[in-house]
């Protein structure tokens, strides 16, 4: 119901990027935004990790190896992980990272809970690292500019939020699933200036933030959200055109039609569509440039 209410009042307000930031500190509670900002200047201990990231997964267990692998190469010390009911391999493939400390996992069953699993990270986790990114199972953040993602970040240490925008992978006209990693298999990627690409995910600094608005950007207490140049962001992320220089998020957003057909029957966490149709895929099965 609190939802409901955020969406009738933030729908009164007419600039989109003050509406959609209102839209998360209504949904987030007025009282609770007066409380937090007051616990917020309190003292708190030193965060324990520089970067961290918080997902939500269903049935994704062979891709998470990769996907945890590559993000702890450019930097990520911790994950928030959030089993969204799944009944394949995710447990055990995680149970070495959960083992050694790298993996948070929490069990997250329900239809509809990609916003209460990010409301739940930033509830539990809010003082132990000093930026987390919101993204999915499918997405690989990808630094072009600098050795790794703390040395992007910590040339925007003033700002609440790092706003990076999708390059859409399509399936490279795969059929079946096949031998090899996510990022070996699909190497076929949108047009950079492509529209789907303006989607952006979100890296905060959750002392910053009262939640996640939608799976895409954060409410934030104070200050800009900018891009990875430090541009602070002032329109609506469909507003504006991608910026794909300096840092990135590759969107497998498909993969082979026999993945997208998994991914089809097990539904998505986030709860905005049961079942994925093929127009789906075919809208962002894009491959329009080969990458060397």
């Amino acid at each position: 119901m609190k939802k409901v209410y955020a969406e009738i009042l933030a729908g009164l307000i007419p600039c989109k990027m003050a509406r959609n930031r209102w839209r998360g500190i209504l949904r987030y509670g007025l009282l609770n935004a007066l409380r937090l900002r007051r616990d917020l200047r309190r003292d708190h201990p030193a965060p324990r990790h520089y970067l961290a990231v918080c997902a939500i997964a269903k049935d994704e267990g062979p891709y998470f190896k990769e996907w945890i692998d590559w993000h702890v190469g450019q930097g990520v010390e911790k994950f928030y992980v959030y089993d969204n009911g799944s009944t394949d391999s995710t447990r055990s493939i995680l149970a070495p990272y959960i083992d050694a400390g790298i993996v948070d996992y929490k069990p997250f069953p329900g239809h509809r809970m990609q916003l209460a699993a990010y409301d739940d990270c930033l509830s539990h986790h809010r003082y132990e690292a000093r930026w987390i990114a919101f993204i999915d199972i499918d997405e690989f953040i990808v630094p072009l500019k600098h050795h790794n993602l703390p040395a992007l970040l910590q040339e925007l240490e003033d700002y609440p939020a790092v706003e990076l925008n999708w390059l859409v992978y399509g399936s490279s006209g795969r059929q079946t699933r096949s031998e090899g990693t996510v990022m070996q298999r699909f190497k076929r990627h949108a047009l950079p200036q492509h529209p789907v690409n303006r989607h952006v995910k979100s890296i905060v600094n959750p002392r910053r933030v009262y939640n996640m608005i939608g799976c895409h950007e954060a409410a934030r207490i104070n200050g800009y959200a900018v891009d990875p140049a430090g541009r602070p962001v002032r329109r609506h992320f469909r507003d504006r055109e991608p910026q794909l220089d300096i840092a990135r998020i590759n969107h497998y957003a498909v993969k082979s039609l026999e993945e997208f057909a998994e991914k089809q029957a097990r539904g998505r966490a986030s709860g905005t569509v049961r079942s994925l149709s093929l127009d789906y895929f075919h809208y962002y099965d894009l491959n329009d440039v080969a990458e060397e």
